[in-house]
């Protein structure tokens, strides 16, 4: 590796379920080597500049948008800028002089990873849903490597290409691994996630579930909720109306802390939060977001049920009534509880960032070799 250690470009953003693997691979790719470098790529949304605020390593935006799901005038607006876009990139990857590049997701990683291979760079992308969207499966085509989160994923990838790594979590929550287990108290918590911009519908049926039910679970009950900034005053004033002691945050930075409290969680089905949720061996209630592209969710979490790591819902079918049903049946049985969280450890894989990071390195020291032939 030499003295002067392996540089890698990690691209993406948009949303943290691109970010947080991202941050994962660049936070563990530094540990790896002291001379390593990392250059994040992101966005210039305000959840890029927050997540990636503060860390170790040095970051970067450039504009880019997608086309899947817009408007003609939005397609047409979003062509016109990539030539734009590629030059950013391109004069990002010159001044970094990377040995790999690495894509997790979002509109930004199309140009960065283009610009990258242009220019003979050797280049992955990490895949994190069940279902690739169009962009990766463009992209794979043309990519060294690809690491994949579910075996049904290979299919949309060229033979040859793919390693199932799982999904990267970060090393605040892999460290709750070691922690000793939650002593089976009386007093039990409820996480709910809505995903770093929140989910309305999540929110008000989890508030009028809880409503339902506040009886029997006053004083042995309180719930976690991550709302999103839109609904974080209305759920607020809720819980104290019914009377539930709850902690409601519009988005909590210390997710080990939330995560570490939760005895089930009550979630979107993004495919890095079931990624975090499996490796912690948490009892779930998904409820999938139902316009997620492909319908990639619910396919997300569907591999989940069948494995009995989660319970699984359409939004537009559940009412309270129902979802009060199942956080009663769930709180008030440890043994099924104990079950799902056993089926949630055997699925989940605290090792994949170190798998995507071994693999990175061997590639990127290739490349360096190749690199220096005259």
């Amino acid at each position: 590796m030499g003295q002067e250690g392996l540089r890698l470009i990690v691209s993406g953003g948009g949303t943290g379920g691109h970010l947080f693997p991202g941050i994962a691979v660049a936070e563990t790719f530094l540990a790896y080597a002291p001379a390593n470098k990392v250059l994040f790529i992101g966005t210039e949304r305000h959840t890029d500049m927050r997540v990636l605020a503060g860390r170790n390593f040095q970051t970067a935006s450039i504009s880019s948008q997608g086309l899947k799901g817009k408007t003609v005038g939005a397609r047409i607006k979003s062509m016109c800028q990539l030539p734009f876009s590629l030059i950013a990139a391109r004069k990002l990857i010159v001044r970094f002089k990377p040995d790999l590049v690495l894509g997790v997701g979002g509109y930004v990683t199309g140009p960065v990873l283009l610009a990258a291979r242009l220019m003979g760079i050797a280049t992955c992308i990490q895949e994190q849903n069940s279902v690739p969207g169009l962009a990766n499966r463009i992209i794979g085509k043309f990519v060294d490597r690809i690491f994949i989160s579910f075996p049904q994923s290979k299919r949309y990838f060229p033979r040859g290409k793919c390693m199932l790594s799982g999904n990267p979590v970060r090393k605040e929550l892999l460290d709750l691994i070691r922690l000793p287990e939650k002593k089976d108290d009386v007093r039990k918590t409820l996480l709910v996630l809505g995903g770093s911009l929140g989910a309305h519908k999540v929110n008000i049926l989890v508030v009028e579930a809880l409503e339902r039910v506040k009886v029997k679970l006053l004083d042995t009950f309180r719930v976690i909720h991550q709302t999103g900034k839109d609904d974080e005053k209305k759920v607020s004033q809720e819980y104290s109306r019914i009377g539930l002691d709850a902690e409601v945050a519009a988005f909590f930075d210390d997710m080990a802390y939330v995560y570490k409290e939760a005895d089930v969680i009550i979630s979107r089905a993004g495919a890095t939060t079931l990624a975090e949720m499996t490796v912690l061996a948490k009892p779930m209630i998904l409820i999938p977001y139902p316009y997620a592209a492909d319908d990639h969710q619910r396919k997300n979490g569907q591999f989940l049920v069948e494995e009995g790591a989660a319970r699984m819902f359409v939004q537009d079918d559940l009412d309270p009534k129902e979802l009060a049903e199942e956080i009663m049946e769930l709180f008030s049985n440890g043994e099924k509880r104990k079950r799902m969280a056993e089926a949630a450890r055997r699925v989940g894989k605290p090792d994949a960032v170190d798998v995507i990071v071994k693999e990175i390195v061997t590639l990127a020291s290739g490349s360096r070799t190749l690199s220096l032939k005259p």
